[in-house]
């Protein structure tokens, strides 16, 4: 495997269990965040641009929730 591979394994990885968590803390929300951001990362550099526009729209979204999230 590649290093460009195991880091999209990371990215989603991350993404799946934060998403999982977020009930748990608001914390985990802002964590998702993050992971979204890794998987646009991901997305953009292996040239499946698509994957990583939607990627960076879902961190956005993350971000807001959790600025949001009481």
């Amino acid at each position: 495997m590649s290093a460009l591979t195991l880091f999209g394994l990371f990215a989603v990885t991350a993404m799946l269990v934060t998403y999982a968590l977020e009930a748990r803390s608001r914390w985990f929300i802002l964590a998702f965040a993050g992971a979204c951001l890794l998987g646009s990362a991901y997305g953009f550099l292996q040239g499946a641009w698509p994957f990583g526009a939607v990627e960076a729209i879902w961190a956005v979204v993350a971000a807001w929730r959790f600025v949001k999230h009481p």
